[in-house]
C-alpha cells in the first residue's frame, strides 16, 4: 500500500503543479510561482484536508530535484563563458555582492536578529535567480540587448557566489563554525572545486567520448546521472552541500562537446523533479503564519528591489560603466529564486532560522518576480531619470573614473611583466588548490581506497604505506611545478627590479635567492598546514618523504614530462569546443543603437505550423520586416541561413528588426494550429507489387513518373525476368509485369498499388 500511495502522492503533485504552472504561464508569469502555488495548495497546512500522505517522501524527491536543478544551473557556466564575460564582471559582481550583503546585514540588524540569522539573510538576498532573469528577459525580448546581456552574465556569476555562500553557511552552522574557521572554509571548498574539476574534466570528457562511441543515448544517460549523484554525495560527505557537487558536475560537462546532447536527455527529468523541489518548498508554508508577517516581506521585497538596484549599479560603476547602462543592469537583476530558497531551508534545517522563514523567502521570491517584468520593461527610462538628474560633481568625478579605468587597463595590457607572470601566477595558484585539495581529503580517500588495496600480508601496516605513497608522489608533479614557476617568476622578478642598478650583476643573483627562499618558507608553512600527520601514523610519513625524494632524484625529469602531458590535457579539454550559439553577446549592436534594431530569439514548437517550410517560402522579410540572423539545430549554428533553408522543431531561431517587427515574426513561427503531425516513421517497410499489363505507367520512366512527389513512395527495386535492378535511377523504365519493391507507409504504398490499377500518369 505504501507504494501506491507514493504514487497517488506523486501524480496529485505534478497534475496540480502542471495545471497551476500552466495558469501562470498563460498570464506571464514564470512556472515557478506556479509550482510554490500548487505547494501552498496541496500542502499540509491548506485546510480542509491533506491531500499528500507522506509530505517526507516528497520532500526526499525534492532533493533529487535540488541536484538536478543544480546540475542544469552549472551546464549554463563554463571556464569559456568566464573567460567572455572578462574580469570587469567579475569584478563588478563581487563588489554588488558584497555592498548587497552589507545592505542586508544592516537591515537584520535594525529588525533586531542575532548576527548569524543576518547572515542568512543576507545570504539569500544577495544572489538572483538565474533561471527567472532569463525567462523574464527572454519574454520581454532583451535576451541580446547590452543590459540584458551584462544582467544575465551577473546573475550567472551570482550563481557562483551562493555555492559559495552554502559552504561558508554550512561552517558557521556546524560545531566548528567560528568566524575564524571561514578562512580554512574558503581554502577546503577552493581545494574540492580544484581537485573535482581537475579530475572531472580528465574522466567526464573521455568518459562521454567513449559512451557516444559504443553506446547509445540511453546508456550515456545513465552514466552521467550516476556520476552526478555520486559527485554530488561526495561533495556532502566532504563537508559541503549536495547542490555544490551537482553544479560542479555541470560546469564540467559544460567543458565538453556533449554538452547539448546531455543538456537534451536530461531535460525531461530536470523539469520534473525541479518542478518537485519547487512545490516542496511550497509545501513547506503555512499561510496562517505567514499573514502575520506580510510586513516583513514587503519589507524585505522593497529593500532586495532598492538595495540590488544600488548594489549591482554601483558594481558596475566601479568597472568603468555609464550611470545608465549600470542602472539599467542593476534594475534587471533584482528577481530572487532558487537559491534563496536552498538557503532558507539549510537554515531552518540547522535550527537557525525560524520555519515560517521558509515562507517570507517565498514571498519576497514572489514579490521580487512579479516586479521583475515591469522593472525590467521600464529599465531604460529609469537609467535615463537616474542618469539625468545626478549632481554635476558626481557626473565630472565619474567621468574622470572612467578615463583612469581605461588608461590603466591600457598600461595593464602594456605592461610586459604582468603579460609574462600572470600565466604562472594562475598556474601556481591551481597546483596549490589541486594539492590542498588532495591533502585536505586524504582520509577521505584513503576511506575510498582501503577495500582496493592488498591487505597486510605483505609487511605490518601495509595498505597505509601504499596509499600515502602513491598519494606522495601524485602530490610531487605539482609541487615541482609550483617551484619551476616559482624559480622562473623570481628570475623574471630579479631582471626587472634591478634595471639601471650600478651594481646589478652582483644584485641580480641576491634578488633572486631573496625571493626563492621567501617562496620556500612560505611553501613548507602551506604544507605544514594542509598536510593530515594525525592520520598518517608514526612511520609512514618517513617513508612517503624517503620514496618522493627518490623518486626526485631518480625519475624527476619523468614526473615533469608526465606533470606537463596532465596540464596540456586539461588545456585542451577547457580550450577545445569553443560555443557556437548559445545565447552569445551582440556587441555590434551596441554600438549602433541609434538603429533601433533587435534580436529576439525563439524556440520553434514541435508542431509548430512553420515546421518543415523553407525560409524562402515562409518570406519574412516581405511579410514582417524581419530578418533570421542565424539558427542553432542541435547545438550547431546555422549562421546567415540561405532561402532554401527549412526549419524543423526545436530550432532556435535568432530574428534581426525593430520591436515591433521581431515580436511579429516571432509570433507567425511559434504559431500552432492545433493539428497533429502524423508521425509514420515506424510503420516504413518495403512491399512488392506487379505492374498490371494494361497499365498506362508501362513503358514511362520514373523519372517522367515521380512517384515519390505523386504518392510519397520510393522504388527500391524492380524484378523483371530473373534480373533484379537496385535502387534504378530516373531513366530506369517500367515494363508490364515487373514487381516492383517499393518503400512507404501503408497509405503510400496502398496509393502507388492504385495508380498503377488505374494507369493514370
Amino acid at each position: 500500500m505504501h507504494g501506491t500511495e507514493f504514487v497517488q502522492d506523486l501524480a496529485i503533485v505534478m497534475l496540480i503543479a502542471g495545471l497551476v504552472g500552466w495558469v501562470c504561464h498563460r498570464v506571464g508569469l514564470s512556472v515557478v510561482v506556479g509550482y510554490l502555488v500548487a505547494g501552498v495548495v496541496i500542502g499540509p497546512h491548506t485546510p480542509p484536508f491533506t491531500l499528500v500522505s507522506s509530505v517526507a517522501r516528497i520532500e526526499t524527491l525534492a532533493q533529487v530535484g535540488l541536484v538536478f536543478l543544480m546540475f542544469s544551473i552549472g551546464m549554463k557556466l563554463s571556464l569559456r563563458k568566464l573567460r567572455r564575460l572578462g574580469v570587469s564582471l567579475i569584478v563588478a559582481t563581487l563588489v554588488g555582492a558584497f555592498l548587497m550583503y552589507s545592505i542586508a546585514r544592516a537591515v537584520g540588524a535594525g529588525i533586531g536578529w542575532p548576527p548569524v540569522q543576518t547572515v542568512f539573510l543576507a545570504a539569500m538576498l544577495m544572489v538572483s535567480s538565474s533561471a527567472i532573469i532569463s525567462k523574464v528577459l527572454q519574454d520581454i525580448g532583451a535576451t541580446h540587448d547590452k543590459a540584458g546581456q551584462l544582467a544575465m552574465g551577473v546573475s550567472v556569476l551570482e550563481d557562483i557566489v551562493a555555492v559559495v555562500m552554502l559552504a561558508i553557511l554550512n561552517s558557521l552552522i556546524s560545531a566548528t563554525g567560528a568566524e575564524g574557521a571561514m578562512g580554512e572554509t574558503l581554502g577546503l571548498l577552493g581545494g574540492f572545486i580544484v581537485l573535482a574539476g581537475v579530475a572531472g574534466l580528465l574522466v567526464v570528457p573521455w568518459l562521454l567520448k567513449k559512451l557516444t562511441i559504443t553506446a547509445d543515448d540511453e546508456l550515456m544517460t545513465i552514466v552521467t546521472a550516476g556520476l552526478l549523484f555520486m559527485l554530488a554525495i561526495l561533495a556532502h560527505r566532504a563537508g559541503f552541500s549536495l547542490a555544490l557537487g551537482a553544479f560542479l558536475l555541470g560546469a564540467i560537462v559544460a567543458e565538453t562537446p556533449h554538452r547539448t546532447q546531455v543538456d537534451r536527455a536530461f531535460e525531461g527529468m530536470r523539469d520534473v523533479f525541479s518542478a518537485v523541489f519547487f512545490v516542496a518548498i511550497g509545501m513547506m508554508i503555512d499561510l496562517k503564519t505567514a499573514a502575520h508577517l506580510w510586513w516583513l516581506m514587503l519589507l524585505l521585497a522593497a529593500v532586495t528591489l532598492a538595495g540590488r538596484t544600488l548594489a549591482v549599479s554601483v558594481g558596475m560603476m566601479v568597472t568603468g560603466a555609464a550611470t545608465r547602462d549600470a542602472v539599467r543592469v542593476g534594475v534587471s537583476a533584482t528577481a530572487l529564486g532558487e537559491f534563496s530558497f536552498i538557503i532558507a531551508q539549510l537554515g531552518i534545517a540547522a535550527g537557525v532560522l525560524a520555519p515560517e522563514f521558509q515562507a517570507v523567502a517565498v514571498g519576497v521570491s514572489l514579490l521580487t518576480t512579479l516586479a521583475a517584468p515591469v522593472l525590467m520593461r521600464r529599465a531604460g527610462r529609469i537609467g535615463d531619470w537616474i542618469e539625468d538628474r545626478q549632481p554635476k560633481w558626481l557626473e565630472d568625478w565619474l567621468g574622470y573614473y572612467r578615463q583612469w579605468i581605461e588608461r590603466l587597463l591600457a598600461r595593464q595590457k602594456k605592461n610586459l611583466l604582468w603579460q609574462l607572470s600572470r600565466k604562472r601566477l594562475i598556474q601556481v595558484a591551481v597546483e596549490v588548490l589541486f594539492v590542498s585539495g588532495l591533502l585536505s581529503f586524504a582520509e577521505n580517500l584513503l576511506d575510498a581506497a582501503l577495500p582496493f588495496i592488498p591487505g597486510e600480508r605483505f609487511f605490518p601496516n601495509a595498505p597505509r604505506v601504499i596509499f600515502w605513497s602513491g598519494l606522495a608522489v601524485v602530490v610531487l608533479a605539482p609541487l615541482i611545478a609550483i617551484w619551476r614557476n616559482v624559480a622562473a617568476m623570481a628570475m623574471l622578478y630579479a631582471e626587472v627590479t634591478t634595471v639601471g642598478q650600478a651594481n646589478r650583476a652582483k644584485l641580480r643573483p641576491m634578488v633572486e635567492t631573496g625571493i626563492k627562499v621567501v617562496a620556500g618558507i612560505v611553501l613548507f608553512v602551506w604544507l605544514s598546514a594542509v598536510m593530515p600527520l594525525g592520520v598518517m601514523g608514526r612511520w609512514v610519513p618517513v617513508i612517503a618523504v624517503l620514496l618522493a625524494a627518490a623518486v626526485v632524484i631518480f625519475a624527476r625529469q619523468k614526473l615533469v614530462y608526465w606533470h606537463s602531458v596532465v596540464e596540456m590535457e586539461l588545456q585542451d579539454r577547457i580550450v577545445q569546443n569553443d560555443e557556437k550559439f548559445t545565447g552569445t553577446a551582440a556587441p555590434w549592436l551596441a554600438q549602433h543603437s541609434e538603429w533601433h534594431l533587435g534580436l529576439t530569439e525563439c524556440v520553434l514548437p514541435d508542431q509548430a505550423d512553420v515546421r518543415g517550410c523553407t525560409l524562402g517560402a515562409l518570406a519574412l522579410r516581405a511579410k514582417f520586416g524581419v530578418v533570421v540572423a542565424g539558427i542553432e539545430r542541435q547545438g550547431v549554428m546555422v549562421g546567415n541561413p540561405s532561402p532554401e533553408t527549412a526549419l524543423y522543431p526545436r530550432d532556435k531561431i535568432l530574428l534581426l528588426g525593430d520591436p515591433k517587427q521581431t515580436a511579429a515574426g516571432k509570433a507567425f513561427l511559434l504559431g500552432v494550429a492545433g493539428e497533429h503531425a502524423s508521425s509514420n516513421f515506424d510503420e516504413v517497410r518495403m512491399e512488392t507489387c506487379e505492374l498490371p499489363v494494361d497499365s498506362k505507367l508501362a513503358g514511362k520512366t520514373l523519372a517522367e513518373l515521380a512517384p515519390t512527389r505523386r504518392c510519397g513512395v520510393q522504388v527500391a527495386g524492380i524484378h523483371r525476368g530473373g534480373l533484379r535492378i537496385l535502387n534504378p535511377s530516373g531513366d530506369e523504365k517500367l515494363l508490364p509485369r515487373d514487381d516492383v519493391l517499393v518503400l512507404g507507409s501503408p497509405d503510400q504504398i496502398a496509393a502507388f498499388k492504385a495508380w498503377t490499377r488505374e494507369g493514370t500518369a
